[in-house]
C-alpha cells in the first residue's frame, strides 16, 4: 500500500506542537536505599527438532554425518536472585556493579559482576506501597542511574544507588513513560507509550520534546486523510525500542504494522509488516537501525532484514531465519558479535546462530527450568558479558562453550 506518503506530507499544513511536560519545577522526594510432564514432551520435541536440523546443515557442509546430540549447546548458567518474581531489566555502571529490577517491587544489587545479588528497597516507601510497583527499566551511566516503574514512577540516583530521589512527571505527558536511558550527568532520554520522546539536562526538572507529533496524532491524521486503505494504520502501539544512536521503532498492538523514528524527524513513519503473520516483537541488528531490523512473528518465526533498508519506504525486505522452535514464540533477539546471535522465547527456549542470524541451533541451558524468557542483553563495554531474564526470578549468565 502506497498510502501514507501523501498523508505524511500534509504535516507541513498541519498545526503541530511539542508535547512537552510542564516546565514548572515540581517538588522532589529524596529516598534512601536499604538492604532488603506435557511440557517435558514438548521441550523434548524442540530439542530434538533443532538438533536434527542443525546436524543436517553441518552434515551438508562437511559431508560428515554428525549425531543429533552434538548440535545442542549449553552456554548459560543460572544465577540465584533474592526474589521469585519476573525479572524485567538489568544494567551495569561498571564491570562489577549493577542492578536488576522486576515485578512486585523487586530490586537487587550486585557488586561482584552479577555472581551474587542482594535485595534492596526504598526506606521512604513502605512495604505495601513498594510491592504495588512493577519496576520495568533500569539504566546507568558513570554512577548515575534511573529506574522506571508502573504505575508511573521515576527514580534517579547520582551516587551509584546509595540514595535515590523520586522525579515527578507532568500529568499532561502524552501516554505513560515506557523507557528511560541514562546519557550522562543529569541527562536522560525518555519515551512514552504515545511515541513522545523527551530529553532532560537538569536531572528531570524539565523535559524537552524531540518529536513534534506523537504516534497517536500521526495515525489519526493518516486514517482521516481520505487515502484508500488508510484505516490499516490505526490502533495503539507497544514494544518501543531504541537503538544505540537514538533511533526508535514501535510495533502496533494489533501486530499488523510497525513505525520508525530517527532524531531530526518531525513524526514517526509507519511501515507494512510484509507478512500475513502477526508481529510479536522487533529490534535492531547489532543495536543500530542502519544495520537492519529483526522481527519475530506468531508461530515462532524469525525474520532479519538486510542492512540496505530505506527507512522512508513502506515495506522492508526481510529474510526468514532457519530456526526450529516447535511453535514456541520468540520474545527477544540480541547480537553478541557480528556473527553470534541469541534468541530466547517461551518455555525458556534458547537458540544461537554463528552466521549472523541465518541458521540457529537449540541451546539447552534452560531446558529443565519452568517458565519463560523475555529478554537477552549483552554488555560489550564490560567484557561482553551476557544476561537472559525471565519469569519466576530467572536470571541466566552467559559463560560460552565451557558451560
Amino acid at each position: 500500500m502506497k498510502l501514507f506518503s501523501a498523508a505524511l506530507l500534509a504535516v507541513a499544513a498541519t498545526n503541530v506542537s511539542a508535547f512537552a511536560p510542564s516546565g514548572r519545577v515540581h517538588q522532589r522526594t529524596a529516598l534512601s536505599m536499604t538492604a532488603s510432564d506435557s511440557e517435558e514432551d514438548r521441550r523434548s520435541f524442540v530439542t530434538k527438532t533443532a538438533a536434527t536440523t542443525a546436524a543436517g546443515i553441518l552434515a551438508t557442509s562437511t559431508a560428515i554425518p554428525l549425531p543429533a546430540s552434538a548440535a545442542a549447546t549449553k552456554q548459560w548458567r543460572q544465577v540465584k536472585v533474592p526474589f521469585e518474581d519476573t525479572v524485567y531489566d538489568i544494567d551495569f555502571d561498571s564491570p562489577t556493579h549493577g542492578y536488576i529490577v522486576g515485578a512486585r517491587g523487586s530490586f537487587a544489587e550486585t557488586n561482584d559482576g552479577g555472581q551474587t545479588w542482594e535485595p534492596r528497597s526504598f526506606s521512604n516507601l513502605d512495604a505495601e506501597e513498594e510491592i504495588t510497583y512493577r519496576f520495568q527499566v533500569v539504566s546507568f551511566k558513570d554512577g548515575e542511574g534511573w529506574v522506571l516503574g508502573k504505575p508511573t514512577l521515576l527514580l534517579h540516583t547520582k551516587d551509584g544507588g546509595k540514595s535515590w530521589e523520586r522525579i515527578p512527571l507532568s500529568p499532561k505527558l502524552p501516554g505513560e513513560p515506557t523507557g528511560i536511558l541514562a546519557l550522562g550527568p543529569n541527562q536522560a532520554e525518555m519515551i512514552t507509550s504515545s511515541g513522545a520522546v523527551y530529553t532532560t539536562e537538569n536531572a528531570g526538572r524539565n523535559w524537552k520534546a524531540q518529536v513534534k507529533e506523537t504516534i497517536d496524532a500521526t495515525l489519526n491524521r493518516i486514517s482521516s486523510s481520505g487515502v484508500s486503505g488508510a484505516s490499516y494504520f490505526t490502533g495503539s502501539i507497544v514494544n518501543e525500542q531504541r537503538d544505540n544512536v537514538g533511533a526508535y521503532l514501535a510495533v502496533s498492538s494489533r501486530g499488523n504494522f510497525f513505525l520508525t523514528w530517527e532524531p531530526g524527524q518531525d513524526f514517526w513513519i509507519p511501515h507494512n509488516r510484509g507478512t500475513p503473520r502477526r508481529i510479536q516483537n522487533m529490534g535492531f541488528v547489532r543495536g543500530d537501525i542502519k544495520n537492519g531490523l529483526w522481527m519475530t512473528l506468531n508461530g515462532g518465526k524469525l525474520l532479519v532484514s538486510s542492512s540496505s533498508v530505506d527507512l522512508n519506504s513502506e515495506e522492508f525486505p526481510f529474510d526468514e531465519a532457519n530456526i526450529k522452535t516447535g511453535g514456541y514464540g520468540i520474545t527477544d533477539v540480541a547480537w553478541r558479535s557480528d556473527n553470534e546471535v541469541w534468541a530466547v522465547g517461551g518455555s525458556n527456549t534458547m537458540y544461537v546462530s554463528k552466521d549472523n542470524g541465518k541458521n540457529f541451533v537449540f541451546d539447552k541451558s534452560a531446558n529443565d527450568i519452568p517458565g519463560n524468557l523475555y529478554n537477552v542483553k549483552f554488555f560489550p563495554e564490560f567484557g561482553n558479558q551476557g544476561w537472559a531474564l525471565g519469569s519466576s526470578g530467572l536470571l541466566l549468565n552467559y559463560v560460552g562453550e565451557k558451560a
